[in-house]
């Protein structure tokens, strides 16, 4: 009998099977083929949007700018009563040993500089890029910093536990602390505020330092645009003033000249993050004299800040300058004094030039959730939060949900509030803050 059985479904199929398991099986060939996709739709999406052509204008604004002076000089406590208490999204909750209690240090103590050497470098950093996965320097540099000393993770051991979901725009320093304390045997330190002195001495002493900075680099339109970004520190020469940084985006060894660095940086407040093993705590404190005390570090965040004001010689500047005032203050608790510094910053923000707004900086600052929240001025919280969702074709900012959601209770719009809660939880699922927001909402709603 003649066998008139078609084979071309059979052969079909096989090549649809092929296909799959070499992508599957090839990590690299299919995050590529994946950040490809990705580089299309957004590039399509800023063809016809432009995030930097909207600005948000505060609507308590005018008054708060005109009482801006009397906040200039020093933090007061808010006195309105605020109806729901629901941790902050960006308190760490860090676990540190007994034996390592951070020592009470006087902020007027006269600390004896070290003579530093010209140059130094540390060497070992095993880099890792961060190419394949959408915004992933976070989790490439955390674990850059982490296998210097020892630990035997990679970037993805890193990013599964800090980025649940791959899209998600931006991991935090807090999270980093908290991943470091409940992942690792190793320990962290953050703070404001620092010097490219400190950062000098931490690398002669043989401790890189993961800073947060804010760079013009290529986004997929092609165009150069304004953008957070982790580096990790690893050495400087005073003769070329120039920085070594690990660059997840860019290459090891990358060199940064101290001046750009510095604008750079600035962007973020001077944060910075230091990840250690115990046994050379000591060390590091002593290298970090008065920044040890967390205290002591917010008052010189925001007097370093109050200096930024004052010598600010354009609107640019102006702008990083209130907006790191801003910061300072809400980390101070002075909500209104920083309510007020954030309506200056962003009158200086509608001066820039939308090729150089940069229009993603409340994807990874959120202080200004903050400072209007805990000052009553619900409204903006839900306007400044409506821009930066819209920012993006992808809104996968769960923080942005959770504060809109927070000024939506506030309001007694608990439908809405439940649904942003639900889109936070989406994106970063077990997030502590929304899901005590979602009970309180329940609770407030019923």
């Amino acid at each position: 009998m003649k066998n008139d059985r078609d084979y071309r479904p059979i052969i079909l199929f096989g090549i649809i099977l092929f296909f799959i398991l070499f992508v599957g099986l090839f990590t690299p060939v299919r995050d590529k083929i994946s950040f490809r996709v990705e580089n299309l739709k957004n590039r399509l999406y800023m063809l016809f949007n432009s995030p930097a052509d909207t600005v948000f204008v505060p609507q308590g604004g005018e008054e708060n700018i005109s009482m801006l002076s009397q906040t200039a000089e020093g933090t007061h406590t808010p006195t309105t009563t605020i109806t729901m208490t629901v941790p902050p999204t960006e308190t760490a909750v860090i676990v540190t040993p007994a034996a390592t209690a951070t020592p009470t240090l006087n902020p007027t103590a006269t600390i004896t500089p070290t003579p530093l050497p010209e140059s130094a470098h540390i060497d070992g950093v095993k880099y890792e890029d961060q190419h394949g996965i959408w915004n992933y320097c976070a989790p490439t540099n955390l674990s850059m910093a982490l296998t210097f000393w020892g630990w035997k993770g990679n970037r993805l051991d890193a990013g599964k536990w800090l980025k649940p979901f791959d899209k998600d725009k931006n991991v935090m320093f807090y999270e980093m602390e908290n991943f470091v304390a409940e992942q690792t045997q190793l320990r962290s330190i953050v703070r404001s505020g620092g010097t490219p002195e400190l950062l000098k001495k931490l690398i002669a002493a043989g401790f890189p330092i993961l800073i947060e900075k804010g760079s013009f680099m290529q986004e997929v339109s092609g165009a150069y645009s304004w953008m957070g970004h982790y580096n990790v520190i690893t050495g400087y020469n005073d003769a070329t003033q120039i920085w070594t940084v690990q660059d997840s985006y860019y290459k090891p060894n990358y060199e940064v000249t101290y001046e750009t660095l510095y604008k750079e940086w600035k962007c973020f407040n001077f944060e910075f993050m230091i990840v250690y093993p115990g046994d050379k705590e000591a060390e590091l404190y002593s290298l970090l004299g008065p920044y040890v005390n967390s205290d002591w570090a917010k008052q010189n965040a925001f007097e370093m800040a109050n200096n930024q004001v004052a010598e600010a010689q354009d609107d640019e500047s102006r702008f990083y300058a209130y907006f790191n005032r801003g910061t300072s203050q809400v980390a101070l608790t002075d909500y209104y004094g920083a309510a007020q510094s954030y309506d200056m910053a962003f009158s200086y923000y509608a001066n820039l030039d939308t090729k150089t707004r940069p229009y993603r900086i409340v994807w990874y600052q959120t202080g200004p959730y903050y400072a209007y929240y805990y000052s009553g001025r619900y409204q903006d919280v839900i306007n400044l939060a409506n821009i930066t969702l819209a920012s993006t074709n992808e809104p996968y900012l769960e923080e942005s949900y959770y504060w809109r959601a927070m000024a939506e209770a506030a309001l007694g719009e608990f439908e809405s509030a439940q649904a942003d809660v639900q889109s936070c939880l989406d994106i970063h699922p077990g997030f502590v803050a929304c899901s005590s927001l979602s009970a309180e909402i329940g609770r407030g709603g019923s």
